[in-house]
């Protein structure tokens, strides 16, 4: 989704967010209204103009309540794209409680922090590449002509008679060198030379004319060369240029639990300490351009104005997704918190409050991240959650399982479907890939068939119905004469029915 497009997400009504969500995510919705509601919510809080309400306006965290596949992931990463907001997904099990080994619960900010700076710097580069390029090409160019180019904020020094002569035959070994057909313009140049040289024994006086003939010499071979280079007649030569050498990278200086912010702040100094280094290289024209562009692009990004904006996105605009909360949500057995469940919890508790977390690129208050939790809940109920974390995901909204209608509906309704991306794919091999109503119909009753015989996956299952369903096409489809498949009722039972009425085999293949 292109920027301009996320920037409407400002003046859409919860209605349009939930029409955009469609275009993905079949049925939920309630879930999308909950969703659409807090988006918009933070935009009405940004035009209140008394400060202290503002400041005061906290966000409505939610609680998406489902079983695995009905969409609690792709909403909250759908809603991530459409906003253009910092987002980040994270599993609550890859989190212990402090004093333990293990990821603290501040490492998703510090995550979140490191997605804004991605994104602005994204941003922030479109809007200097042309001078990107144009830095770019005056570094080729310094490399393919040294010495071609002067200060204009200097004046052109007296060029004596071995000077200018050196520059003629330099300019002549470049044209040689690069393969150009550039005879005349040596010609031209070497007869400039020689008249310079000529009039610089009879006329003394005229150094400083002679030093301004030079410069325009060196400017037109220059802009000859320019406007060659962008032909790209000179992309298979190889050329030396100077580049910023890659550091080497940076390792877990201190291990141990929960020392990720010791790490941090000593890498950060020894980075500070360490010089800048570059080094030459000697690649083609056309891999220097990519090369140096790049480097142009992070030499032109303030990355203090990055920073400071990335830091403002994350605390006004961040979305926090934490999957499988479910997991630390359990009941603990005996007097003491369980140490991966209820301490969990409680060190999650600060962070969704509100607090101050320090990362590479400056503390970040988290008062007014929006904090989006999920969970099947199996064997647990969001009511097993320690009641201070229950008050602070206020919204709670049930996902509702997977019908066969919108099995259906998933097959062809969303933009990106399975059926679309099954077609493109075997449309590279020339393989015309057709979906009857019929064929689609039995594909949904066999995957909600499966879920209700055996584990519950949701909308995944139709994954692994289509791959299966498809596999010798994908396989065969290279050497095929015919390249005309028709996926109808028939075909699905062919190759489906023996494995959905054994509920062994249905189990470990579907």
């Amino acid at each position: 989704m292109q920027p301009e497009d996320r920037i409407s997400v400002e003046t859409m009504t919860p209605r349009q967010i939930v029409g955009e969500l469609d275009k993905y995510i079949v049925g939920q919705t309630d879930a999308k209204k909950a969703v659409a509601i807090a988006i918009r919510n933070r935009v009405r809080r940004q035009k209140i103009e008394d400060d202290f309400l503002q400041e005061e306006i906290h966000p409505k965290n939610i609680v998406m309540i489902g079983p695995t596949g009905c969409g609690k992931t792709e909403i909250a990463r759908r809603l991530a794209r459409l906003s253009g907001a910092p987002f980040v997904k994270v599993e609550a099990t890859k989190y212990t409680e402090v004093g333990y080994v293990g990821r603290d619960v501040e490492s998703m900010i510090r995550d979140l922090v490191s997605t804004a700076v991605n994104l602005v710097k994204k941003e922030f580069q479109v809007h200097v590449e042309e001078q990107a390029k144009k830095n770019a090409e005056e570094r080729i160019l310094d490399a393919l002509l040294p010495g071609s180019r002067e200060q204009t904020s200097q004046p052109a020094p007296a060029a004596g008679l071995g000077d200018l002569s050196d520059f003629a035959r330099n300019l002549q070994r470049s044209f040689e060198q690069l393969g150009g057909s550039g005879q005349s313009a040596n010609a031209s140049t070497a007869s400039s030379a020689s008249s310079a040289s000529t009039s610089y024994s009879t006329e003394a006086p005229s150094q400083a004319g002679e030093g301004s003939d030079e410069a325009a010499k060196k400017a037109r071979v220059r802009e000859m060369m320019r406007e060659r280079l962008r032909n790209g007649e000179f992309d298979d030569r190889e050329v030396d240029i100077e580049v910023s050498a890659q550091s080497a990278p940076m390792v877990q200086v201190l291990s141990g639990p929960n020392m990720e912010e010791m790490d941090m702040q000593l890498q950060n100094m020894l980075g500070d300490l360490m010089p800048k280094r570059s080094k030459r290289r000697k690649v083609s024209v056309e891999d220097a351009r990519k090369i140096l562009f790049h480097e142009e692009l992070e030499r032109l990004v303030d990355p203090e104005k990055v920073q400071s904006e990335a830091i403002r996105r994350t605390e006004q605009l961040g979305i926090v997704f934490i999957d499988e909360i479910d997991k630390v949500c359990g009941k603990s057995a005996g007097s003491s918190p369980d140490v991966s469940r209820e301490g969990v919890q409680r060190d999650l508790l600060p962070i969704v409050e509100g607090a101050t977390v320090n990362t590479r690129n400056g503390p970040v208050k988290t008062d007014h991240i929006l904090f989006i939790a999920a969970g099947a809940f199996h064997a647990s109920r969001p009511s097993d959650l320690i009641p201070e974390l229950q008050g602070r995901f206020p919204i709670r909204v049930e996902l509702d399982k997977l019908t066969e209608k919108d099995f259906l509906q998933i097959l062809t309704g969303p933009e990106n479907s399975l059926t679309r991306q099954a077609q493109a794919l075997l449309a590279t091999e020339e393989v015309d890939l057709a979906f009857t109503d019929d064929g689609l119909e039995e594909i949904a009753s066999v995957a909600f068939r499966v879920n209700e015989q055996t584990e519950n996956i949701g909308a995944r299952r139709l994954h692994t119905i289509m791959e299966h369903l498809l596999e010798e096409v994908s396989y065969a489809a290279p050497d095929v004469e015919s390249k005309k498949v028709v996926v109808d009722r028939g075909f699905v039972r062919d190759r489906l029915q023996s494995i959905v009425e054994n509920r062994d085999l249905s189990q470990y293949i579907l």
